[in-house]
């Protein structure tokens, strides 16, 4: 069986794909994966870290873009087209997934004409452009916002949550008192798989006044490849000892480390903060097509588990009084804890595998592939 996924551009799209990629290797470890991006995006040197094939084609992004690049998108369809029609056929694919993003419209399209099954996840409160256009191909359309449904078949919509990848859930989400137990906190701060210029800038206009109030407080940084260099003389200048990392690979045992977390408020980063229960600092980027982080980060913060702190609103010290409230404050801490898991959806990727393997018309014994026994 092989399955070709359509994802790549930012981590929003490929993490959720690679997080299916490995639910339908564990259902199954002859399944062949591959995926499908360009030379635009991150995928490139995340799939090969993660072990997975990528084939590129021809796909530029058409949102908030000017007339030539809009242009120069339109011109790449049909080449896109061509090419993933015959990416499919070499392949002899059974299955195309699209997680949104330029890459997915033209390898869904194919897909169609060839007639092979195929379903698109949407992973924001706002669905992308990308999946609303492919929607009406697609024989299901997974959501892991009940907000999302308005634009798609109703008769199609599973809500099911964002498939987040194993390793996060390998661990039960702290407690307070466990955390109680380690010196100090610790915060992790990152601004998605590209960085975030502004909230780098923040944190380190904040740092004096974080280290003051919390002395024991201990820091990992992801920064982004564009900015790291910056950041890292900021915290050197500034004689503060702190883990600062241009990407980081092993985000699961980074974040499970975390007391508090800044980061932006993409919908992976929603569902793996809220897999580990991780309270949060959510400052959404301003440019998001259809503002779809705010919503995002307005639903967890409707939860209880985050607060949102506008990117207009961002200061050293509005940010430092914010971290500082948050961790200083154990029963404020537990309540957020608390409200992070009340979203906790850990079942996504394996509901989307089964109803695929539906689709497909494939009969399979998820027990017999997990080597259970039955009772």
């Amino acid at each position: 069986m092989t399955i070709v996924i359509a994802a790549g551009g930012t981590g929003g799209h490929l993490y959720p794909a690679i997080a299916l990629a490995r639910e339908f290797l564990q259902r199954d470890p002859s399944t062949k994966l591959l995926f499908v991006g360009t030379r635009r995006g991150i995928e490139s040197r995340v799939l090969a870290h993660e072990g997975f094939e990528l084939v590129m084609i021809t796909a530029k992004p058409v949102m908030g873009k000017g007339w030539l690049d809009v242009l120069q998108a339109v011109l790449s369809v049909p080449v896109g087209m061509y090419q993933s029609w015959q990416v499919l056929g070499q392949r002899q694919a059974d299955l195309v997934i699209g997680v949104g993003g330029y890459t997915s419209p033209t390898v869904l399209v194919a897909a169609a004409l060839r007639g092979i099954p195929r379903v698109i996840l949407e992973p924001n409160a706002h669905p992308g452009l990308a999946n609303q256009v492919v929607g009406p191909l697609a024989q299901r359309v997974f959501l892991a916002f009940e907000s999302a449904a308005t634009s798609f078949d109703r008769q199609k919509v599973h809500v099911v949550g964002t498939p987040i990848r194993q390793e996060f859930l390998g661990h039960a989400p702290e407690r307070q008192e466990d955390t109680i137990k380690r010196n100090g906190r610790h915060l992790l701060i990152f601004g998605g798989s590209q960085g975030a210029k502004a909230i780098n800038s923040a944190v380190l206009e904040a740092l004096p006044l974080l280290t003051t109030r919390l002395p024991t407080m201990t820091i990992t940084h992801q920064t982004g490849e564009g900015d790291y260099e910056r950041v890292t003389e900021g915290y050197k200048a500034r004689g503060i000892s702190a883990t600062v990392v241009p990407f980081l690979y092993d985000m699961p045992t980074v974040l499970r480390t975390a007391d508090l977390v800044v980061a932006r408020a993409g919908a992976m980063t929603i569902a793996e903060l809220t897999a580990c229960g991780k309270p949060a600092i959510l400052i959404p980027l301003p440019t998001a097509i259809y503002d779809h982080q705010m919503k995002n980060a307005r639903a967890m913060e409707a939860a209880g588990g985050a607060v949102v702190l506008p990117q207009a609103d961002l200061t050293g010290a509005t940010l430092s009084n914010m971290v500082d409230a948050i961790v200083s404050d154990p029963q404020r801490w537990e309540r957020m804890h608390r409200g992070s898991l009340a979203m906790r959806r850990i079942d996504a990727g394996e509901r989307i595998v089964s109803e695929c393997y539906t689709i497909m018309g494939v009969t399979h014994d998820i027990n017999q592939s997990l080597g259970k026994v039955g009772g």
